[in-house]
């Protein structure tokens, strides 16, 4: 009896043959127009500014203090929105712990279907690069795409970047007026596993110059490209990956006092500067 032959192995579905300028059959609009119907919800715009919360933390904080308000219109099957007003800009959204990336570009997808033109995403991180005492935030220019939405939206590349460079530099101007706050710039590690951060992996990623890792950021820079999304990501760099005991400190409560002052520099300088064409 001849043997058969071998099978020829399939292409590694994430990183293999795509075409990613193909429209998806199912589209965020689709699914937000059934929520609505289902729980009778009105057509009402999510605010223009939007911030992705993964931590929780502001959310929790607005809730305890009787600012945030429930979105009527958002109708997301996964998620609650909160409206706030931010220091004197107008009224903001926000989505607390959708963490990691394939729930933060879901959420983010939504978003943008729902009237938001700019997102803002702060997570956790842990330092890969000492560059200070923690907590500090690192304005990511480019995440390693160490994840796997980010090869639905974009071909294979080492890192996804961030997807309106003009924004980022004003918004790193606008930054550096902020008081008792550091804000650091450079890139990030997005990994899918945490808990599979291995000393190889820690020291190939300090290799690429990355200074901390996170969930999300190159996920929301490859969906932000490839849409002409206008998406900024900060990681909030607050720990050491619990090598040392006392870690995760974040700061006045819990970080969320310069977690708001770092988002609200930014939309000051996105608000105030002429839009890139194709994003927004």
């Amino acid at each position: 009896m001849n043997a058969k032959p071998p099978r020829a192995e399939a292409a590694w579905p994430i990183v293999g043959v795509k075409d990613h300028k193909a429209a998806s059959v199912f589209r965020p609009e689709a699914l937000l127009r059934e929520a609505r119907r289902q729980r009778e919800l009105p057509l009402v715009a999510v605010p223009e500014i939007c911030v992705l919360d993964p931590d929780g933390d502001v959310v929790r904080h607005l809730k305890r203090t009787g600012v945030g308000r429930v979105h009527e219109g958002w109708a997301c099957y996964h998620t609650e929105l909160l409206a706030f007003d931010l220091d004197g800009i107008g009224e903001v959204g926000i989505v607390g712990c959708a963490v990691g990336a394939p729930f933060a570009v879901l959420v983010a997808e939504q978003l943008f279907a729902s009237g938001c033109r700019l997102l803002v995403s702060v997570t956790s991180a842990g330092q890969i690069t000492p560059i200070g005492p923690t907590p500090y935030f690192v304005l990511i220019e480019r995440a390693l795409r160490d994840e796997g939405t980010s090869y639905h939206y974009l071909p294979p590349a080492t890192f996804a970047e961030a997807p309106d460079s003009k924004l980022l530099n004003r918004a790193e101007q606008a930054l550096r007026g902020l008081t008792g706050i550091s804000v650091h710039r450079g890139p990030t590690w997005t990994t899918d596993a945490p808990y599979r951060e291995t000393e190889a992996a820690i020291a190939s990623a300090r290799d690429l110059g990355v200074l901390a890792v996170e969930m999300e950021a190159a996920a929301l820079y490859a969906f932000a490209n490839a849409r002409g999304r206008s998406v900024i990501c900060f990681a909030h760099v607050t720990n050491a990956m619990a090598q040392v005991e006392g870690d995760f400190e974040k700061g006045e409560a819990d970080g969320t006092t310069a977690t708001l002052a770092v988002v609200a520099a930014v939309v000051r300088a996105w608000s105030a500067s002429p839009r890139t064409p194709g994003f927004g």
